[in-house]
C-alpha cells in the first residue's frame, strides 16, 4: 500500500512571481496577504456570456503595471458571484472563477475574484484560501521562490502558449440559412457562444474616446471576434458596421476594406490585373460611342456582358454574335447600368472551380456545372457540384487572388483555360452549403482554427524607458 507524498515545504515573502497558465498570463506579481480570505485578480471589461445554465465570464488582464498596451483576454466558467470586503472597507460583488496557480514547479487549484486593482501596486492578491499548509509565510522578504520574468510579454512565446478558451463571437448575418447555421453550431460544439446579429439593426456611437455597436437599444458587448456575412445589397452599410468593430479593436475575420474591393468588381479585376493573376479579358466604358472598340478590346463573340452590382449570376449574359453583344450593350446602357464586357472561355464549357480560401490556404474545391442549356454554374441557379483536385498552379492562383484583397475567408472562382487559370470573382462571403456536401470536409471547422488561432494577443514592444517600470 503506497502513502501520498508529502509535499515538499515551501516558504513565500509577501511578494512572489505566480503564473496562472489556464488563463494565458505567464508572469505576474502577486502580493501575499494572509489577511485576505479570497484571492483577488486585477481585471476590466468583465462580461458575462454564455448560457444560463453554465454561464462564462470575459474579462481582460493587464499583467504589467504602467503597460496597458499589453492586453490579454481570459474567459472562465463562474464559480460563484460572492460579496467581499476589500482592506479599505469597500463591498463590492465580483464574479469566482477558478484557476490553476504555478509557482515554480508546484501547481494548485485556487479560486479567484476578478476585481479592478488598478489603484493597487499589485496585479493579483494572493488570500489565506491559496496557500496550501505547507506554506509558510516569511513576511520580511521577497520573492523566495524561482523567479520569472515580464520578458515573456516580448517574444512570440506567450502567444504560442495560450490555452484554448472560450470565445464570444458574433456572425453579422441577415439570413437563417446553412451557412449561418453552421457557423453556429459548429462554435457551440467547441465550447464558444455564438450571436446571430442582424446587420442592419446595429448602429453606432462614432467618437474618438469610446465608439461602440449598438443593436436594439443596447451597448453590443466586446466580441473576441466577427464573422462577416454582408449581403451584396447592405455592402456599404455592412462594411461600415465592420469598421466601427475594427475601431473598437475586434478581430474580424474579412476586413471592411477587403469586402469592398472585392465587390466592386471594376475595382477587383484593376487590383487582380496589378498583382498579375490570370483573368478572362475585360473592358469597361461610359460613353455609348465607344461600343465598337470595347467589344474589339476584349476580343471577337461570344462575349459576356456583365452588371457590376451582378451576384450569383443575376445580371450576367452572354452575347454569342457581335450583333447581340451590342443589343445587350445599348440595353444595359438605357438602364444607365454599369457593367463590363469579358471574353467567353469556351473550352470551361459551362464549368468552374470554386476554390474555399481560409487563412492563405486552401482547404476545400469543388467543380460546378451550369443547369442544362445555361452557361453560368451557380448553384443557386441550380448548378451541380462535386468535389474536384486542383494543380498546384490553380491552388496558387486561388491563394494569391485572396491575398489581394486581404481576405482571411474567400471563395474563388476560377475557370479552366487554355492559357491556364482565369479568376472570375472573389468572394468575400461564400457559402459552406456545397462545398461542405460536395468534398465532405469541415469548412467551417478550419474557419474556427483560424479564428482560435488569431484572437490570441501578439507580443508588445519593449520601451526603453520601461525597465524601472517592468521591474
Amino acid at each position: 500500500m503506497t502513502t501520498p507524498e508529502t509535499p515538499q515545504p515551501l516558504q513565500f515573502g509577501w511578494e512572489e512571481w505566480v503564473a496562472l497558465p489556464e488563463l494565458g498570463v505567464p508572469a505576474l506579481k502577486a502580493k501575499v496577504d494572509t489577511g485576505a480570505r479570497t484571492s483577488a485578480l486585477h481585471a476590466f471589461d468583465i462580461e458575462t456570456f454564455g448560457p444560463a445554465s453554465k454561464p462564462k465570464v470575459r474579462f481582460t488582464v493587464h499583467p504589467i503595471p504602467g503597460r496597458d498596451d499589453l492586453v490579454i483576454p481570459c474567459s472562465a466558467t463562474i464559480i460563484d458571484r460572492r460579496d467581499v470586503t476589500s482592506s479599505n472597507g469597500e463591498r463590492e460583488l465580483r464574479y469566482v472563477i477558478s484557476s490553476n496557480l504555478t509557482v515554480g514547479e508546484d501547481s494548485w487549484p485556487i479560486e479567484i475574484t476578478l476585481t479592478n486593482r488598478s489603484t493597487m501596486a499589485s496585479r493579483m492578491l494572493l488570500g489565506r484560501q491559496a496557500l496550501k499548509d505547507h506554506i509558510s509565510i516569511v513576511a520580511t522578504d521577497r520573492f523566495l521562490q524561482p523567479e520569472l520574468s515580464y520578458d515573456v510579454y516580448h517574444t512570440a512565446r506567450m502567444r504560442n502558449e495560450q490555452p484554448k478558451r472560450a470565445l464570444r463571437i458574433a456572425v453579422l448575418s441577415r439570413e437563417d440559412n446553412y451557412s449561418t447555421r453552421r457557423l453556429v453550431s459548429e462554435g457551440e460544439a467547441r465550447g464558444h457562444t455564438v450571436e446571430v446579429i442582424n446587420t442592419t439593426r446595429c448602429y453606432m456611437a462614432i467618437n474618438a474616446m469610446a465608439p461602440e455597436v449598438h443593436y436594439d437599444g443596447k451597448r453590443l458587448p466586446r466580441f473576441d471576434a466577427v464573422v462577416p456575412r454582408i449581403g451584396a445589397s447592405i455592402t456599404p452599410y455592412g462594411t461600415a458596421i465592420i469598421r466601427q468593430f475594427e475601431t473598437i479593436g475586434t478581430y474580424c475575420v474579412n476586413s471592411s476594406a477587403g469586402i469592398t474591393s472585392s465587390r466592386d468588381k471594376l475595382y477587383a479585376h484593376q487590383l487582380m490585373a496589378r498583382a498579375k493573376i490570370g483573368m478572362p479579358n475585360t473592358a469597361f466604358a461610359a460613353s455609348p460611342h465607344d461600343t465598337s472598340n470595347l467589344m474589339g478590346l476584349v476580343g471577337t463573340a461570344p462575349l459576356i456582358v456583365k452588371l457590376l452590382e451582378s451576384t450569383q449570376g443575376k445580371g450576367v449574359v452572354l452575347a454569342e454574335t457581335k450583333k447581340a453583344a451590342e443589343s445587350v450593350i445599348d440595353a444595359f446602357r438605357g438602364l444607365k447600368a454599369n457593367f463590363l464586357v469579358q471574353d467567353f472561355v469556351k473550352e470551361a464549357a459551362g464549368e468552374d472551380i470554386r476554390c474555399l480560401v481560409i487563412g492563405g490556404k486552401v482547404v476545400g474545391a469543388m467543380k460546378r456545372t451550369g443547369a442544362e442549356g445555361d452557361f453560368r454554374s451557380n448553384l443557386h441557379r441550380g448548378g451541380s457540384a462535386k468535389a474536384v483536385r486542383i494543380t498546384k498552379i490553380e491552388r496558387d492562383t486561388a491563394i494569391r487572388a485572396a491575398k489581394v484583397f486581404d481576405l482571411n475567408m474567400a471563395g474563388v472562382d476560377l475557370l479552366r483555360s487554355e492559357a491556364g487559370p482565369k479568376v472570375l470573382e472573389v468572394n468575400s462571403s461564400p457559402g459552406f452549403e456545397g462545398i461542405e456536401g460536395s468534398t465532405g470536409k469541415d469548412i467551417v471547422g478550419a474557419l474556427y482554427d483560424l479564428i482560435e488561432s488569431r484572437v490570441r494577443p501578439a507580443p508588445v514592444r519593449r520601451r526603453k524607458s520601461s525597465k524601472t517600470a517592468e521591474e
